[in-house]
């Protein structure tokens, strides 16, 4: 486990990887809605173009400021050196062309989704007449589906780099945040808590046999050794109410 995957932003938007199903169904109920009004190219060219280019340019430019939420960012002020550097990751060249691949992919994907629209045709609660309703709703689905893929990838891209690799990372120069990468919500201060480190367990050592208190003196009846120990005394006697009687 390497030492900064301990910072809780990189396991939610890897988590975000869930979401990417949801989103390719909404794609492909889109693409079912009405009959095709342009040529097949055009209308898959359309919807790769509207989801695909807004995501890619952001990786390429400005990749998503992973310290944030869909609503809320937290400050670049109030980030620690770490967190800066793996802003330095996410700004490598080795995120900006896997960012080109996972485009690519999901090009094939898009391809693949258009054709198997048919399948939906029947079962989709949609007006077959909407054939530009349908157009704008997968390109909407296929919009967030590109940004639930590019973002968790370039996230599991960093987490996979070596102990190494993040110790010599500069913290990214705190001026630039904003300029350098997209924040999406209000900037506030605190989002998550901050981490504890664990504590170290406590060690327990038993007193050597030789230490461990004696009995005291006063707790010695008479004539007792110190180390005897003291013997219960014999409970008196109960009277017979039948005896006290006569």
């Amino acid at each position: 486990m390497r030492s900064f995957w301990s910072d809780p932003y990189l396991w939610i938007h890897l988590a975000g990887l869930a979401a990417l199903p949801i989103f390719l169904e909404l794609c492909l109920v889109g693409l079912s809605v009405g009959d095709p009004v342009l040529p097949v190219w055009l209308e898959l060219s359309l919807v790769a173009a509207i989801g695909i280019a807004p995501i890619l340019w952001m990786q390429w430019q400005r990749p998503f400021y992973i310290f944030s939420t869909v609503v809320i960012a937290l400050k670049p002020e109030q980030l620690t050196e770490d967190q800066r550097r793996l802003l330095t990751l996410f700004k490598s060249q080795r995120n900006r062309f896997l960012a080109v691949g996972v485009s690519l992919v999901l090009l094939v994907l898009l391809r693949q989704l258009y054709y198997s629209a048919a399948i939906a045709a029947g079962v989709v609660p949609l007006p077959i007449t909407g054939r530009w309703f349908g157009l704008l709703l997968a390109a909407a689905g296929f919009l967030a589906s590109n940004l639930f893929l590019q973002v968790p990838v370039s996230v599991a891209s960093v987490m996979l780099r070596s102990d190494s690799a993040f110790a010599t990372a500069l913290p990214y120069p705190l001026e630039q945040i904003r300029q350098s990468f997209t924040s999406l919500g209000l900037q506030v201060n605190r989002i998550l808590p901050p981490l504890l480190p664990d504590a170290p367990p406590s060690l327990i050592i038993a007193a050597p046999t030789s230490l461990r208190s004696e009995p005291a003196a006063a707790d010695v009846p008479e004539g007792a050794s110190p180390g005897e120990a003291p013997s219960s005394a014999s409970p008196e006697p109960v009277p017979d109410a039948a005896s006290e009687e006569l």
